[in-house]
């Protein structure tokens, strides 16, 4: 979809709407090890930095909380990079900050790599952190390193029993697959060990070679085994409810919402912010800010951020696309009476359903073709 990016000193113009209770998502920036195919704002050089990177989040919160004038968060989540990585008592100052507004926050969410020590995760655990995230992506020992994973199998099963022990009842893995290594039996090992451990959420991603990555342009590294890739999604169905394209399980109470189209705070360096605002002589407008992902760049200055401003068209296709990704569905009322026809003749099909005033999928993988075929 079309959209327009357009830089801004000031926001002097506009009057933005009081946010009840958004989401609230902090980006961590640093890590031990960059792997392969990682394209996310991370960055394994720049450690000398976590100090001075508090006070610019700090800096961010306090504008961002003032502007918008929030009371308190919805759900949290603290993503990266690898936010295992920053040491307790970043944690501890930061949740200080965030304490006042946390009083009816749902869930607040933190990744981890599966090497963190027990301490750190009770630590965490205590600060009010109940849902943990472990990039695990595999249990097979080659293939840990050939995705230049910096832990074992045998320290990542370790790590996440110490994650139970530490009191955290939900608790999901990352699992990457389609990756040139991948069959069935390498597959069917790491299920079985998914079995054996406190999962109550697993995250498949289907292994990208996207830009900007060690791996870029170079895709002997992912293998195309369609059928494969269906096994597979069906082998964790039977373990876990699938609610998303790539999720399974107890559902994360945050990503629902991004899905579900709410607002949030993106605080930190290359974190993104979805805000809906009202502005003189304009009906409505939604935009996304983006941080700078430079993080030196960001120290400087957390508050200079890119705006991208996205017209109604663009909001119903978003909503329609992650709707039918997700269990979340959309509202048919957003659609006009030409895209209803389209979505009947999907219905009749049996390739959606309707339930109450809400369309669903009934295939997630179909999403994208589906979308494209409602709204032209």
């Amino acid at each position: 979809m079309e959209k327009k990016s357009i830089q801004r000193k000031s926001n002097n113009n506009y009057k933005f709407s009081i946010l009840k209770s958004p989401l609230l998502y902090i980006h961590i920036p640093f890590c031990d090890s960059k792997c392969n195919y990682c394209a996310f704002n991370s960055y394994t050089n720049l450690n000398h930095l976590k100090k001075d990177y508090f006070e610019a989040v700090k800096k961010q919160f306090l504008h961002d909380i003032e502007k918008f004038k929030v009371k308190e968060f919805e759900t949290v989540f603290i993503g990266g990079g690898t936010p295992s990585t920053m040491p307790l008592p970043f944690y501890e100052k930061l949740f200080k900050l965030l304490e006042p507004f946390l009083k009816n926050t749902k869930e607040i969410t933190i990744e981890s790599n599966p090497n963190a020590s027990y301490e750190w995760l009770k630590n965490i655990k205590n600060f009010g952190v109940n849902r943990i995230s472990f990039g695990v992506q595999s249990f097979n020992g080659e293939k840990l390193k050939f995705l230049n994973r910096n832990h074992s199998s045998k320290l990542a099963i370790n790590t996440i029993l110490n994650a139970k022990k530490a009191g955290f009842e939900n608790i999901n893995l990352d699992i990457i697959y389609a990756t040139v290594l991948d069959n069935y039996e390498l597959l069917k090992n790491d299920l079985k060990i998914i079995d054996s451990l406190p999962v109550t959420h697993l995250s498949a991603y289907s292994l990208m070679i996207e830009e900007n990555t060690k791996w870029e342009g170079d895709y002997s590294k992912r293998k195309d085994d369609e059928e494969l890739e269906i096994w597979f999604i069906k082998e964790i169905k039977k373990r876990f409810k699938q609610y998303e394209i790539s999720n399974f399980g107890k559902p994360c109470l945050h990503n629902l919402a991004y899905w579900e189209h709410k607002e949030y705070l993106g605080i930190g360096s290359g974190a993104v912010g979805f805000i809906k605002s009202k502005k003189c002589k304009v009906k409505n407008e939604n935009f996304r800010y983006y941080t700078q992902t430079d993080v030196n760049k960001y120290i400087k200055n957390p508050t200079h951020y890119v705006y991208e401003y996205l017209t109604d068209n663009d909001i119903k296709k978003e909503k329609v696309l992650l709707g039918l990704r997700s269990i979340t569905g959309f509202e048919e009322d957003i659609l006009n009476k030409e895209e209803k026809k389209r979505v009947e003749i999907l219905i009749n099909e049996n390739k959606l359903f309707k339930k109450e005033s809400k369309i669903h999928s009934n295939d997630f993988l179909l999403a994208d073709a589906l979308s494209a075929y409602i709204i032209e």
